[in-house]
């Protein structure tokens, strides 16, 4: 039997299993960081290949089991070309939101072409970032879970010439932008 399974059947003093509970939470923080150390050690190991970004998004909202909106002008054939692990990207954004927004009722995906260049947005309608934080998020080590997420996302970007900031207002929502540009995107 599992400690997790044994603090909830009941079948040890509450003091104890009280004690048991505060102990799981630092040792599932430590899997995660291992896990997500782990996913991200092949960063720039694998070949870049061309993605549909279509099924990036929904592939990410089908992973963590929501239901993002997905504007029509992300095109079935549009393709980034990115390192393998752009899945977790997408991923990481979505996790990101359940986590940290407040009260998020939708997530949103969506593409703009500026001057040859695209744009891929990801925006929710949660809590957003405080402005004095947005130039911090991307940093190692800052956040409140590993301090890895949004600075691997940077990184994965970074290795074929992707850019991120986010530009929401706080209150009413993230909006990350991802810069893709010319060259590095196609139909």
């Amino acid at each position: 039997m599992a400690i997790v399974d044994l603090v909830s059947s009941g079948d040890i003093p509450e003091s104890e299993a009280e004690l048991l509970k505060r102990a799981i939470n630092p040792c599932k923080n430590i899997l995660d960081q291992l896990q997500t150390t782990f996913e991200y050690q092949t960063i720039g190991i694998l070949e870049p290949n061309w993605f549909y970004l279509r099924s990036l998004c929904y592939n990410a909202a089908k992973y963590h089991r929501v239901e993002p909106t997905i504007y029509s002008f992300i095109g079935e054939n549009v393709q980034i070309f990115a390192d393998p692990l752009i899945e977790k990207v997408f991923e990481n954004l979505i996790d990101n939101t359940i986590r940290h927004g407040k009260d998020v009722q939708s997530v949103r995906f969506r593409s703009e072409r500026r001057n040859g260049d695209l744009y891929v947005l990801y925006e929710d309608d949660g809590g957003g970032v405080p402005d004095t934080e947005k130039h911090k998020i991307f940093e190692e080590g800052f956040g409140k879970n590993t301090g890895l997420g949004l600075f691997l996302i940077k990184e994965i970007l970074a290795m074929t010439g992707i850019s991120i900031c986010e530009c929401g207002e706080h209150g009413k929502g993230v909006r990350f932008e991802m810069y893709i540009p010319q060259g590095k995107w196609r139909i």
